[in-house]
């Protein structure tokens, strides 16, 4: 096999992996000159004519599910060919080793280090959501460490496609025993949450050097998923709270996507999350509560706000439309519900107490994911914010979320207040720290987060935005770099389309500038048609990433550009 030449340009050299359903081939493409990783479906060969049906829709499907996914985390599909009667998948070449291999090497993994995989693999499990498709088969064998410090999730070849037909037989239970969840193992259609479960195995499996429900054969195996607790991590260190909240029984009881980041996070920086207590029972039993009463329960998938999966909910974290007011359904705003973890006690000056502490909701900013990948286009922001280090220009514990209008305006011309601004604009000096001028005094401050610290300015219910938003422990070393991530997501936006994303300075400060356009639908905003924004991103001295973000219709965007030029002048951040 080895020099085979595969569709005139494909040629193999050694094999680099193999596996129950194929091998996997380095190889070289005669065509662009570059190593390539091709996939063989070996267990087509010994199979029968209706077995190796199947085998064919498997592979056929995992390429169809890989190119649907837009995430640097996925393996690259490049080519789909058919050779002695065969398909065969080309692929990304990761130059590194398997999860599996690393744990196999090295016995077990650093807490700090698994954390980072798992970020990185529950961000390709959120793209791939996001496109529709369950892997179904999440397991340290398809978590690829790259040499240059990247993690892949490889293999969807048992993936389910939604709105494809099932490619696997009645009662037949595909995915390796150890990491399917207790719903599939039942016989349950997955959901997202089957694949969050396998994620926490795997972590589990990192940590420990061995997996948390293995016994001595598959059946005992399943039935310890489905019966048994697993066992207590001894090496978990901060993760361990981590694992428990992704192996509860029940999907429902399990946390959201952005919970798990955040947390995820936070194990990573060697803290203990701060939403673990939640999670984590008082007594060895299945206790959780309600659906729909959990932290963060539902509105993590996109679609969970349009029942795209069922049972889903609307839950706390599902962002407010930029393009239109809070409506319900596919666009859900924020809810003045505060998860029982993140409330901190009030308490007196006298007390000492501490202020309260921003949920960080990592790496999802202006992105309009939850309606606009199930085609919608309402563009959401949520930036990723700190639950664990304090904003001392935030408000204190012992003082009440401002409502809305909140700010003190402070008309132009008074002495010392405002500077130059032009005739009719307004300063206004925010509650959570920084300054700002907005056009007239019809601009009212709305949708306030305290917690996830960040506001909106507004003349008309969101048709014409100002956003402002705040993280001090940022996840990308700089603008630039957040914004590319950003704009991977936002691909899928009806008609979206980049007009400029360029590295910048603002105030002497690394920055940038993103500005783009997109068509959002009457379904899910009062305000839809053409529409235009743009966001200048910029690391203060102080390590603080702030977000000033302008949006409006195409066809008043000559006035919101020129507008947008004097929001940035007249900005005054709170620290750094």
């Amino acid at each position: 096999m080895q020099g085979l030449l595969l569709a005139g340009r494909y040629r193999l050299a050694d094999s680099i992996g193999s596996g129950g359903m194929g091998r996997v081939w380095r190889a070289h493409d005669e065509v662009l000159h570059r190593s390539v990783a091709i996939k063989e479906l070996t267990a087509a060969l010994y199979v029968s004519e209706s077995d190796k049906a199947v085998l064919l829709a498997r592979t056929r499907a995992e390429a169809r599910a890989a190119a649907r996914i837009n995430h640097s985390a996925v393996v690259t599909v490049h080519d789909v060919l058919e050779h002695d009667g065969r398909p065969w998948i080309v692929m990304e070449l990761v130059e590194g080793q398997s999860l599996a291999d690393a744990v196999k090497e090295r016995g077990r993994l650093e807490p700090q280090e698994a954390a980072r995989i798992g970020l990185w693999v529950l961000r390709a499990l959120r793209a791939a959501h996001a496109a529709g498709v369950l892997h179904r088969d999440v397991k340290p064998g398809n978590v690829l460490l790259g040499q240059d410090g990247r993690v892949l999730i490889t293999d969807f070849g048992i993936a389910q496609i939604e709105g494809d037909t099932t490619i696997t037989r009645t009662g037949e239970v595909v995915g390796s025993v150890d990491y399917l969840a207790p719903e599939r193992v039942r016989g349950h259609d997955p959901g997202p949450a089957s694949d969050l479960w396998a994620l926490g195995a795997t972590l589990y499996t990192a940590v420990e050097g061995l997996s948390p429900f293995r016994r001595t054969s598959p059946l005992s195996t399943m039935q310890a998923v489905v019966d048994e607790e697993p066992r207590e991590p001894q090496h978990a260190g901060p993760l361990a709270p981590v694992i428990t909240a992704l192996l509860r029984k029940d999907p429902a009881a399990r946390p959201d996507v952005t919970t798990i980041e955040q947390m995820l996070a936070e194990a990573g920086e060697g803290r203990r999350p701060r939403d673990a207590q939640a999670y984590v029972p008082t007594q060895r039993v299945d206790h959780h509560p309600e659906p729909g009463t959990h932290p963060g329960y539902a509105g993590a998938y996109p679609g969970a706000q349009t029942g795209a999966y069922p049972g889903a909910q609307p839950g706390p974290h599902s962002g407010a439309p930029v393009s239109g007011p809070p409506v319900t359904g596919a666009t859900t705003p924020y809810h003045p519900v505060t998860p029982p973890t993140a409330v901190a006690p009030v308490h007196g000056a006298a007390s000492g107490a501490r202020p309260p502490r921003r949920r960080r909701l990592r790496n999802i900013a202006l992105v309009a994911v939850l309606a606009a990948l199930i085609g919608g286009g309402t563009a959401v922001v949520l930036q990723k914010w700190d639950a664990g280090r304090r904003h001392d220009a935030g408000p204190s514990a012992s003082t009440p979320p401002p409502t809305s209008p909140g700010p003190s305006p402070t008309r132009t011309g008074a002495a010392g207040a405002t500077g130059d601004l032009p005739d009719g604009w307004v300063r206004r000096d925010d509650p959570y720290g920084f300054s700002i001028a907005v056009p007239d005094a019809s601009w009212r401050r709305e949708n306030a987060n305290q917690k996830l610290h960040q506001v909106d300015y507004t003349p008309d219910g969101g048709k014409h935005l100002i956003r402002i938003a705040v993280d001090d422990s940022p996840d990308f070393p700089t603008a630039y770099d957040h914004q590319i991530d950003l704009e991977q997501q936002l691909q899928r936006l009806v008609d979206y389309k980049r007009v400029t994303l360029q590295a910048n300075t603002f105030r002497d400060c690394s920055g940038s500038r993103w500005e783009y356009t997109w068509t959002a639908l009457g379904k899910d905003t009062a305000f839809p048609g053409p529409r235009r924004a743009i966001e200048e991103t910029y690391f203060s001295r102080g390590g603080v990433e702030y977000a000033i973000y302008m949006s409006a219709p195409v066809e008043d965007w000559a006035t919101t550009r020129q507008q947008f030029k004097t929001v940035l002048q007249s900005w005054r951040p709170s620290s750094g």
